[in-house]
């Protein structure tokens, strides 16, 4: 008898089942992984709601699902049914016709309108708007205009359906899939099918890692030139990203070859034909130091452009002919000086003597230095004399709040760059070198969170012979955007500077100022002794996480009286983890705006927006308000209308802005933010969260950053490794920039 050893038989995976059900509520949701956990209704469930979970982003409460999945029995959470993919489809019974017409899902129908239209035609409504929309009229409420507006934005949900069919068959998103058919509309499959890196460019929110999917689904081949020349682009806008105007190109391929997974043998050649094709620019840059090599430079063209433009602009104002100020050429100190003691009641330091002589005789000028130095007062200064003069004076800032610090501190008006040059749909400026501003001095203080792009417009701006000083503290973080503009004209030797070093006694009081010079020396800060500067230790990130919200929502406005979404601000690290801005943003939105039937609110991928949220935005939008809605501005959600499909942010500089539900990607909840996002701003206190899950953010300037946010309060969350790590390791090190070398090229 021959016995023979078999392997046990894997047991087979469960087969695909599907699921009809209307989406009742979402109880979680991660927009970075897209899974999601909801609760649903079905036909069968006799009014118990069941538990999905899985990949739902982009679904709404109030639609009708048909699921595709599988069956689950949870260890804790019992019997579940897990999603793989899903599809929309028209909801059949009363109440569901109801609740999918009331959600806000076609534009010009709200919950009370819905209950007509359905008491009015029961299940037979969905059919008479598809077929006999011109009857909707026999509803109360509903005439000629209106109906005509429910018509056409029937249709088109039914186009974006059918587009939205195709797109998630290659891996799109419901939301990016919106925004490509309202870039494309009747196109949009075509130009998916056969020009999908064209999507990165064009489609915001599409970068190059989701075109290179959609391109593989329709069958695009890996090694294929335009996909390997789309990965070049792609790695030098993510450098961009990263704030370097070029790369070096031996870093460019070297990045290029880890993305797209094909050799350096077809990639340098797809360089070469970019550079001829003008799609990048190479230029060699010297390094630094005289034994330094010379740096093979690549650049995207529009930061090549914007760096050259903006070293031609400086060294052109420094050299003007004309003077605007010219009546400080041979104005007499001596007597100035004391002019001024006695308007402001406060004698100038020698340091800030220098600083105010330079800027008003010196076409550019660049002031610097840190808290409790006195450049605001020094700023002061320089204007009251300008003005004693009637000179024309341009104040600005690169945001709302410092421009209305500014605006506070000299009494004159200020404004955001943005509004200044007035920036058009497609982001160009009213005013440049050939139409300039009528200005004779431009103030333009926190300078080191301006980015090369943003300074180039400005610069262009400013008529020849005005006088420009750039006013910011360089060992805060370098600009979001790409470049260092501030850091590279103090190392620019034509540029004219005054550094304030010393610290007024005034300000010794002040642990904020104190412990931020500490900070910046990379000693550790004290963390006693002073009323508004404190330390909670925390070494779990849990634990800091659940401080965090407690600081803000009761331990801060019970103490000092402090509002916590108006004027305590939470300023994180990073994005990610549990005590990062994403996880308490949720935490501080429950704590702060919770869920009230009473209201209506609207959910986005993994947000919820509700009348009161504190938002932001995430990307320059010039189509927007008067003149452009741009990255960083913070307002509240004061309204969300279901019927009209929009709600309304008023932001910090009292504007008031409307979003359509499809543009709610362009919005992000701000309780609590990133310090690199902070830039800029100040407010009157800051939470803090420190912990080693953060590990690879923890740096010296970005925790001086942070502090130097506050004015009246800073407040550390977590554990004191992560804070000693922060201290103790300097920055990233220098940005990939030629600003500095092109100065030096009179």
């Amino acid at each position: 008898m021959v016995i023979v050893a078999t392997s046990p038989t894997p047991p087979a995976a469960p087969r695909p089942a599907e699921l009809d059900a209307v989406l009742e509520r979402i109880t979680y949701a991660n927009e970075d992984t897209g899974y999601t956990v909801a609760r649903v209704a079905t036909a069968k469930s006799g009014g118990d709601l069941l538990t999905v979970v899985g990949a739902l982003l982009g679904a709404q409460v109030g639609e009708s699902l048909r699921l595709v999945g599988r069956w689950r029995s949870h260890p804790k959470y019992g019997k579940q049914f897990e999603v793989d993919s899903y599809t929309t489809v028209l909801p059949a019974t009363i109440q569901g016709i109801r609740r999918y017409l009331g959600s806000g899902m076609i534009k010009g129908i709200g919950p009370v309108m819905a209950d007509r239209m359905v008491g009015h035609f029961g299940t037979d409504i969905l059919r008479i708007i598809e077929e006999e929309p011109a009857r909707l009229v026999e509803v109360q409420g509903l005439g000629p205009k209106r109906t005509k507006r429910i018509g056409d934005a029937w249709e088109e949900q039914k186009a974006i359906k059918e587009v939205m069919v195709f797109l998630q068959g290659v891996g799109v998103s419901t939301s990016l899939a919106v925004r490509i058919y309202k870039r494309y509309g009747d196109e949009s499959i075509d130009t998916v099918r056969k020009r999908p890196y064209q999507l990165a460019s064009d489609v915001w929110g599409i970068g190059f890692k989701t075109a290179d999917t959609i391109a593989q689904a329709v069958g695009i081949p890996h090694d294929s030139p335009e996909r390997i020349k789309a990965g070049l682009q792609y790695t030098l806008s993510e450098g961009a990203d990263d704030g370097h105007c070029f790369l070096p190109e031996p870093n460019l391929v070297t990045a290029a070859e880890k993305i797209l997974g094909v050799p350096r043998e077809l990639i340098v050649p797809a360089l070469d034909e970019l550079a001829r094709d003008e799609g990048v620019v190479r230029e060699p840059i010297p390094g630094e130091g005289e034994d330094a090599a010379t740096i093979p430079a690549v650049y995207l063209v529009p930061f090549h452009r914007a760096e050259r433009s903006l070293a031609r602009g400086l060294l052109e104002l420094l050299d003007a002919p004309a003077d605007r100020l010219k009546a400080f050429a041979d104005v007499d100190w001596g007597k100035a000086l004391p002019w001024l003691k006695q308007r402001t009641g406060q004698a100038l330091a020698p340091e800030q003597e220098d600083a105010v002589k330079l800027a008003l005789t010196s076409k550019v000028a660049v002031l610097t230095g840190g808290p409790g130095c006195g450049k605001s007062f020094t700023v002061r200064s320089v204007v009251e004399l300008a003005a004693a003069k009637k000179a024309k004076i341009v104040l600005v800032a690169p945001t709302g709040r410092a421009a209305k610090r500014l605006a506070e501190l000299t009494g004159h008006e200020a404004a955001t760059v943005h509004r200044l040059l007035q920036l058009q749909p497609g982001g160009d400026p009213k005013f440049d070198q050939d139409n300039p501003l009528d200005a004779d001095l431009v103030v333009v203080d926190e300078s080191s969170m301006v980015d090369l792009i943003l300074a180039n417009k400005l610069v262009k701006a400013i008529p020849r012979g005005a006088h420009l000083l750039l006013v910011g503290d360089v060992d805060q973080l370098p600009s979001v955007g790409a470049g260092e503009v501030l850091a590279d004209l103090l190392g620019a030797e034509a540029i004219p500077r005054v550094r304030l070093t010393k610290i007024f006694r005034q300000a010794q009081r002040s642990g904020i100022v104190v412990n931020a010079h500490r900070v910046n020396s990379g000693d550790h800060p004290h963390t006693s002794g002073f009323d508004d500067f404190f330390l909670f230790p925390c070494e779990e990130q849990d634990e800091a996480a659940e401080t965090t919200v407690d600081v803000i929502a009761n331990r801060i406005p019970r103490k000092f009286g402090l509002d916590p979404r108006r004027d305590v601000q939470v300023l994180a690290p990073m994005h990610r983890g549990t005590a990062g801005a994403g996880s308490l943003n949720s935490l501080l939105q429950e704590a702060l705006t919770p869920h009230d039937d009473a209201r209506p609110e609207r959910r986005y991928g993994g947000r919820v927006f509700r009348v009161g949220d504190k938002v932001t935005q995430l990307r320059n939008n010039y189509d927007k308000g008067e003149a452009g809605v741009f990255n960083g501005t913070v307002g509240v959600v004061t309204s969300v209308s279901l019927e009209e499909q929009s709600l309304t942010v008023v932001t910090d500089e009292d504007e008031s802005i409307d979003y359509a539900f499809d543009e709610l990607d362009e919005l992000a909840h701000a309780y609590a933010i990133t310090i690199h996002r902070s830039q800029g701003s100040e407010y009157p206190a800051v939470v803090i969260p420190l912990t080693t899950g953060a590990w690879m953010m923890l740096r010296r300037n970005l925790l001086y950053t942070g502090i130097t946010r506050a004015k009246r309060l800073v407040v550390l969350v977590g554990s004191r490794r992560a804070l000693a790590a922060a201290v103790r390791t300097a920055g990233a090190g220098r940005r990939h920039t030629a600003l500095t070398h092109r100065l030096s090229q009179r």
